[in-house]
């Protein structure tokens, strides 16, 4: 057998699938995101139930869920029938997942969902199911059929589920204003929460370590300015403090082959004049996509006014734990 064909069929298939629900979405999935959001306006959460693989996709579907802004947790039918249907609230919201719509776990606990009075959003691939049935809203994820050579082991079918409860979550986010400010508050631990809660104010250099050097110096005063407070770059500076360039090692080593004399010629010879810079509010998580995008080690940190604050070297994030 060849692993990789064989494999690259899985993926086509799956692939397939998620096409599929992809144009079959519809009202129902605009009925679920209303209701979703309705629900959480009035103080209640969502909550997500399946059994069998759809359990372990409920726990990451309301783990991703939460973590964007919208409150929700997983609820095992099996035990929700023998104690844990109190994690079920009057102000709440069901979404059951059973691609066959016939799980008889799952369908027991429709009833007593019912009588509490909780609307029930159903995730599944049989529109006249009994899980469909029993249900106010139907968010189809039908596919043609499993990436399984015996189409019986649930493949397509759950990485459609996932994929759906991805959509949800994500559309979600968007409709509750859910900014990355709102995102950093509920991941305050790890490089996630370093990266998103902390401002560049957090992590710039200032004052000694902060190298400067006049307009109309000669080089070697940057270089001296450079050694001194041991950075990767110097900034030129007017004799207000505004920011006239930027010199960095980079540029040093480039002049020194082509340019005689070059510690005598005056930083303007060599700087980068209108450098990119930061204002000391900035997320740190800013200062990434900037030396992801640009290619570049160091930046100048200003205020209102253009006067130099700080300096961000690249070589200090790793001891931030943010690169």
């Amino acid at each position: 057998m060849d692993y990789l064909t064989r494999a690259q069929e899985v993926l086509d298939n799956e692939i397939a699938g998620l096409e599929k629900v992809k144009r079959d979405m519809g009202e129902g999935f605009i009925q679920a995101i209303d209701a979703i959001l309705a629900t959480v306006d009035n103080g209640g959460k969502l909550v997500v139930t399946g059994v069998g693989k759809n359990w372990h996709i409920g726990n990451k579907m309301a783990a991703t869920f939460t973590s964007t802004g919208t409150p929700a947790v997983a609820m095992h039918p099996i035990e929700a029938m023998h104690g844990d249907f109190g994690i079920l609230g009057d102000r709440d919201i069901l979404l059951a997942m059973s691609y066959s719509g016939a799980s008889d776990e799952l369908i027991a606990l429709l009833q007593p969902v019912k009588r509490k009075g909780i609307k029930i959003i159903a995730m599944t691939g049989e529109m006249d199911s009994p899980l469909a049935q029993h249900s106010d809203i139907i968010v189809s994820v039908k596919i043609e059929q499993e990436a399984c050579p015996f189409n019986m082991a649930p493949t397509t079918s759950t990485t459609a589920t996932l994929a759906m409860g991805d959509a949800l979550a994500m559309v979600l986010l968007k409709a509750h204003g859910f900014e990355i400010e709102d995102y950093a508050k509920l991941h305050p631990g790890g490089a996630i929460g370093r990266t998103l809660l902390l401002r560049v104010g957090d992590v710039m250099r200032t004052g000694d370590r902060c190298a400067t050097v006049q307009i109309g110096q000669p080089v070697r005063e940057a270089l001296i300015a450079m050694t001194g407070a041991q950075a990767g770059c110097v900034a030129v500076v007017e004799k207000d403090n505004a920011l006239a360039g930027i010199i960095t090692d980079g540029d040093l080593r480039r002049h020194l082959i082509e340019t005689p004399n070059l510690v005598e010629q005056p930083v303007e010879s060599v700087m980068t004049a209108g450098p990119i810079t930061l204002s000391k509010g900035q997320l740190a998580l800013e200062i990434l996509n900037i030396y992801e995008e640009r290619n570049i080690d160091d930046l100048i940190v200003v205020d209102e006014q253009n006067h130099v604050i700080g300096a961000v070297d690249i070589q200090d994030l790793p001891k931030l734990k943010i690169l």
